[in-house]
């Protein structure tokens, strides 16, 4: 049988008609056969992932403009699709920008900026709409309105073949805000996910204090209000970090460049790079380039070498103090360094001849200077060996034979001397080489034995004897038209270090403000803060924060609430395949007093455990932006503010466990006591017994006590602990008591507030006294103390 390949063979008919077949498609047509890549997968989440999209457009656009967010959501069923409507306060768009904004995927501003933003490819509110014309065939419906100007109205759809908005009708308006954007899209969908879409909202709210987000859908309608005027700072576009860039990035900036040296271009088109740390770059990139030189000791240590005879025999037609003094000069310059390479010695040579030609007016041109350094290299290379000894017996263990180390030492000084490596010049690959074929010989005629680390180790130790090189380095465009020249000047990049980049270009929502957001939406007994400094992966900045919230009205009887963000963006979906999620899992929280079945997983009980990763270039797993990536930089900065936010709930559950322990302790005394009082009083006859005293000194409490007497008012503080207590007292009474020593007194609505903040020291007690006149009723508070340490008898 004829297999269709075969048939190729034949002519060109068959290629020419598979080149015919061949075309380019669109982004938007791209993503209309894969709108599942964007979260478009299924009616219900499609509803969600539109809300989201809008959402963060919105509260994109009000704090670009300095406006706390006032963001409504309405979603309406009609008919066979669901009605979604999106408004916000912000500063509207431009009329000439609406079809653009909301009728072109990659349209945007963010993509190119390196600062932190929750979209960037301005490809979400697009997708949202092209997904909405697929389902519905209706159009998105935008009005808009900048500060001053009439409202502007668009019916839009996206030209799938092209990627270009198709404008339906075009008007102006009327609308009641002054200003912001309004878009109302039908699509298919549900609400099968409306748990999903609460925790979007809800969650929003959590890390977006600022905003007040209100959520109307056909079956319930929520409102959260702001807890803040605070503005999340602004952030400040920063320019890449060298250890951030790829190859291909570094190229097109060369190509790009102004900058005609690599010093100037590095410093100009990379944050964090000065002076001192080019040049610590171009160095790095030279011993890539160029190759390092080897620095040989000074010959006092070689029999046959000397470094004034040498220069004074090839210094010629100069007077004898003139050549005496040169030679003086570099033989002292040489022996006063623990090793010399070529390119030193000429530096030597230049700058002794300069200083004769000045003392005896005696030209020393380039003949005798290339003279006097080839006998100065002669003599300190004229025994290569011994110096390699020493350092491949620093390199290697002591157990290596002399003999062997010898003779490895010889082989790799053969390769030094080479006469088509006149300058000892080698690259680090090239030494590793040198050192590799030593071994290898060693091992096969004198059977000695050199393994990859005592390997490693001589290579090392050679390398860092070897000088830098000063030649010039190639220009930006010679760089940029050499691949290879290129690669070694981005591993220099690599390999030098550099301060992290700058994190103006981020804005955390901070402690207070997670704080804030997590006391708004849950009523917890106890919550942490944990924000992280600023970390950096694959030169990009991030900052990581957690939160958790504890006990109160937090549902239990199951696994904790993880709620994920991501540049102040809920994640949803995905949560299993999310680097926060598997942190979590791998935390064992039992050493912060959760249940763990299992010793791994999601923690039970009662509690909302919030990680947000702020980053320039966050690394989701997949376009639709649902999941974090395992990176370890990431995960490492994610366990450990983590494990900050978790020690503060170990203390705090370790101290009401303990409160409990003694309150349940207490209660049975208070079961006891009266007993025991009223078979005292029977005894003794002396009548029945205060048994708060009693109880108070047997718990070691702070006890409060009240006696009125004559108008005077006296309540004492009996601290019955072993530490000092710090207590605001409070008596709240019905007259006037005038001015109280020692005290505030605020008068509010014919009640008069007595408020004392003393210290009493452990087994002391404090007297506090007030005079009022007439009857009068009183109602102590006590702040300071647990309750399960404070006995009141008043």
């Amino acid at each position: 049988m004829t297999s269709f390949q075969s048939t190729l063979a034949e002519g060109d008919t068959v290629a020419e008609e598979l080149a015919a077949d061949q075309q380019s498609i669109s982004i938007a047509e791209f993503f209309e056969k894969n709108r599942q890549m964007l979260g478009f997968d299924s009616g219900a989440r499609a509803l969600v992932t539109a809300v989201k999209e809008a959402v963060d457009n919105a509260l994109d656009a009000c704090e670009e403009a300095g406006i706390p967010p006032d963001i409504y959501v309405e979603i309406e069923e009609v008919g066979d699709y669901y009605r979604l409507v999106v408004e916000d306060n912000g500063p509207g768009i431009t009329k000439e920008q609406i079809p653009k904004v909301f009728g072109k995927l990659l349209y945007g501003s963010r993509f190119h900026a390196r600062e932190q933003t929750r979209g960037q490819q301005g490809i979400g509110i697009s997708a949202a709409v092209l997904y909405s014309q697929l389902t519905s065939g209706k159009p998105a419906k935008i009005t808009s309105c900048t500060r001053g100007k009439q409202a502007k109205y668009f019916e839009l759809t996206i030209d799938t073949d092209t990627n270009e908005p198709e404008i339906g009708s075009e008007d102006t308006t009327t609308w009641d805000r002054p200003h912001g954007t309004r878009i109302e899209l039908e699509m298919e969908g549900n609400m099968r996910a409306r748990g999903q879409l609460h925790d979007y909202i809800k969650h929003t709210a959590v890390v977006n204090p600022h905003a007040r987000i209100e959520l109307r859908e056909p079956a319930e309608h929520f409102k959260h209000e702001r807890a803040t005027d605070q503005l999340p700072e602004e952030t400040e576009e920063i320019r890449p970090h060298p250890h951030g860039v790829e190859l291909g990035t570094l190229l097109k900036m060369l190509d790009a460049t102004d900058s005609y040296s690599v010093s100037g271009f590095l410093q100009e088109e990379f944050t964090r790079v000065g002076g001192k740390t080019a040049t610590k770059v171009i160095d790095n990139f030279r011993d890539r380039h160029f190759g390092r030189e080897m620095a040989w000791r000074p010959p006092e240590a070689h029999e046959d070498a000397d470094i004034k005879d040498s220069v004074s025999a090839a210094t010629s037609n100069k007077s004898k103090a003139a050549t005496r003094d040169f030679s003086d000069s570099i033989k002292a310059q040489i022996h006063g360094e623990d090793g010399v390479s070529h390119a030193e010695i000429v530096a030597i040579v230049d700058e002794a001849a300069e200083n004769i030609e000045d003392e005896y007016g005696t030209t020393f041109g380039d003949t005798v200077r290339e003279n006097a350094v080839a006998a100065a290299w002669e003599a300190v290379t004229a025994e290569r060996t011994a110096d390699i000894y020493a350092l491949v017996d620093e390199a290697t263990t002591k157990r290596k034979d002399d003999a062997h180390v010898q003779g490895l030492a010889e082989r790799i000084a053969d390769k030094f001397g080479a006469e088509d490596n006149p300058r000892d010049r080698v690259t680090r690959d090239a030494l590793a080489e040198f050192v590799r074929r030593a071994a290898d010989a060693a091992a096969e005629y004198d059977d000695a034995t050199f393994g990859e680390t005592a390997r490693e180790n001589v290579v090392e130790t050679l390398w860092a004897r070897m000088r830098t090189v000063p030649d010039d380095v190639p220009k930006v465009s010679a760089i940029a038209d050499d691949r290879d020249t290129a690669s070694e000047l981005h591993e220099s990049m690599r390999e030098t270090d550099i301060i992290a980049p700058p994190t103006d270009c981020l804005s955390p929502i901070s402690e207070e403000l997670v704080l804030e957001g997590l006391k708004k939406e849950f009523d917890a007994d106890f919550y942490s803060a944990t924000t992280r400094d600023a970390s950096v992966h694959g030169g990009d900045p991030f900052i990581v924060e957690t939160g958790i919230a504890y006990g109160g009205e937090i549902e239990d009887g199951g696994k904790s609430n993880v709620m994920r963000f991501a540049n102040r963006v809920p994640l949803v979906y995905q949560r299993g395949a999310c680097a926060i999620t598997d942190v979590v899992k791998d935390i064992n929280w039992r050493n912060y007093k959760l249940d763990q079945p299992g010793g791994r997983g999601i923690p039970n009980g009662p509690a909302v455990i919030m990680v947000h990763v702020a980053s320039t270039n966050v690394p989701f797993t997949s376009e639709s932006k649902d999941a974090v990536a395992n990176v370890p930089e990431i995960e490492d900065e994610v366990e450990r503010a983590i494990r900050e936010s978790a020690r503060d709930l170990k203390s705090f559950l370790k101290k009401r466990r303990s409160m409990q322990k003694r309150q349940r302790k207490q209660d049975k005394l208070a079961d006891i006591l009266p007993a025991m009082a009223e078979k005292l009083a029977e005894v003794t006859g002396d009548g029945e017994l205060d048994i708060d005293d009693s109880l108070a000194r047997i718990m070691n409490n702070v006890l409060v006590e009240r006696a009125y007497e004559d108008g005077t008012v006296r309540l004492t503080i009996e601290n019955n602990d072993s530490t000092n207590a710090d207590v605001d007292v409070t008596d709240i009474v019905t007259e006037d008591p005038g001015d109280v020593a020692d005290a505030t007194v605020v008068e509010m609505d014919g009640e008069w507030f007595v408020k004392w903040s003393p210290t009493i020291p452990s087994g002391e007690s404090a007297t506090l006294e007030y005079e009022v006149n007439g009857d009068a009723s009183f109602d102590v508070q006590v702040e300071g103390i647990e309750d399960e340490k404070l006995t009141v008898n008043t």
